[in-house]
């Protein structure tokens, strides 16, 4: 891969990323009301080379860190959330590549990306199967080639997209994944999410029938079924979500101050007759400032866990100690994050009062969406594993959902 004259890369920071987006956020309110898919906003990103962020300068991309990368996802979620969360498992692909090193099979998947390709993902399925690495989706063998047929569900991203990575089981009981053209015949990618929240992400169906798969897409994994392999790249996906949900409350912060500055008159026993000059009101947007604050370190200190890691990587692998470290950070961000982040969003109507809930102002969507995101994995759990970890030495789950 080598850069070309031709591409661009809009960096984070630079005026023409604050242009950008400025352009994301004119009409998110409006897309997520009315269920607009930002089928031309990701044709933005595209065009900006958004997808090639965390690729090396010399391979076309911007070269981006780990915490580099989340603070681009934190800004685009402050624009529209649906946005950078439909391009989380195409990061999650360039992860995993750049990870593979000089693998020359991974290299050649990689290129996708430094052509601005965006890959989307067939992973969960809705199965009576445990979950993690066990699917009823499989790979069958044809000639020199494969059979792909299953239902895959949470495609999160994929009608966006322009290649699918699928996973599914392999012959002889282990599992593999491959690389394949959203328009390949016998996939079928349906937008039928219909959750109450990040309602844009297309985390519906993928249905496929029959699909031929070419041996240079296919790659085992050579690991048997229900033995993940484990690293990072489970850290870096789930730390993905809470810098969306960090983008979602600095445009709670964003639409408390719009709120209350537009407000022509306060609560009738308020402590003054003008919202702006109101101490009490004005006290709920400075605690929503400072829980954005605190999302934005978590976060940030989280991701350079996860850069430790991915700098340890040696022949694909990264150090046992650095890995560990930085699933322990993720879970410490989700379990920080969800302690807050939905009472956040809901405070919002404490600074808008009864006129803030009119659906025409669409508020309710940063309570809707963060509480989705937050479904993802059981808090709980998280915070389980997490005394787990520190009073009894046990190690964390070594799969994509932790």
């Amino acid at each position: 891969m080598t850069n070309t004259a031709d591409q661009r890369t809009v960096r984070p920071g630079t005026a023409e990323w604050t242009a950008l987006l400025a352009r994301i956020a004119e009409g998110a309110v409006e897309r997520e009301r009315d269920r607009t898919a930002p089928h031309q906003i990701i044709g933005w990103l595209k065009e900006a080379g958004v997808g090639r962020l965390r690729l090396p300068v010399e391979d076309g991309g911007a070269g981006l860190t780990i915490p580099e990368l989340f603070a681009a996802v934190i800004d685009l979620a402050e624009a529209d959330s649906s946005v950078p969360h439909i391009l989380r498992t195409h990061f999650w692909f360039v992860e995993q590549h750049l990870q593979a090193g000089n693998d020359p099979a991974f290299r050649a998947r990689l290129a996708l990306a430094a052509d601005d390709k965006i890959v989307g993902n067939g992973f969960s399925e809705q199965s009576r199967k445990p979950v993690g690495l066990h699917f009823d989706t499989a790979f069958t063998p044809d000639g020199d080639g494969y059979r792909l047929n299953g239902t895959k569900f949470y495609s999160t991203g994929s009608i966006y997209s322009d290649y699918t990575q699928i996973w599914a089981a392999a012959p002889d009981g282990r599992i593999a994944g491959a690389v394949i053209p959203v328009d390949r015949a016998g996939v079928s990618i349906l937008d039928d999410w219909d959750g109450f929240g990040q309602r844009l992400t297309g985390t519906g169906t993928t249905q496929l029938d029959d699909v031929r798969v070419e041996a240079d897409e296919f790659f085992d994994l050579g690991e048997p079924e229900g033995e993940p392999v484990p690293g990072y790249q489970g850290a870096f996906l789930q730390l993905f979500l809470q810098a969306v949900t960090a983008g979602i409350l600095r445009s709670v912060r964003n639409d408390a101050v719009a709120l209350l500055e537009r407000r022509a008159r306060n609560y009738s026993h308020g402590g003054s007759q003008s919202p702006t000059q109101d101490r009490q009101v004005l006290q709920v947007v400075g605690e929503i400032s400072a829980d954005v604050f605190a999302a934005e370190a978590i976060v940030r200190t989280a991701a350079e866990a996860i850069q430790a890691a991915a700098d340890s990587v040696v022949d694909g692998v990264p150090t046992a100690e650095a890995a560990e470290a930085a699933q322990l950070a993720a879970a410490h961000a989700k379990v920080a994050l969800d302690r807050f982040s939905a009472t956040t969003a809901t405070r919002l109507f404490d600074v808008g009062g009864t006129s803030a809930t009119q659906s025409l102002h669409n508020l309710d969507r940063h309570w809707r969406n963060v509480r989705t995101i937050s479904t993802h994995n059981p808090t709980f759990l998280k915070a389980s594993a997490i005394g787990d970890h520190l009073v009894n030495g046990v190690g964390f789950p070594a799969n994509a959902y932790f």
